[in-house]
């Protein structure tokens, strides 16, 4: 069978292989996921620091502590 048909090849022996022609090897690669889920993690701790500090006006609601208006009715 010929080196470029995809029949009967493994997915991840395919991937490897896409990988290699783009120049990216197994290492590059690994780094690379590892920097993009560190980047995650950093964005989603930023975003609980957020949380934590405008939570105690938050817990009140929109509307809560403002009195309520007189309405006359006629």
């Amino acid at each position: 069978m010929p080196r470029d048909e995809p029949a009967g090849k493994k997915p991840c022996c395919m991937i490897s292989e896409i990988l290699e022609e783009a120049g990216l090897d197994r290492q590059k690669v690994r780094d690379l996921r590892r920097q993009v889920l560190q980047g995650i993690v950093l964005m989603c701790q930023w975003q609980l620091e957020r949380m934590d500090r405008t939570a105690p006006s938050d817990v009140r609601g929109a509307g809560a502590g403002k009195k309520a208006r007189k309405v006359s009715l006629d």
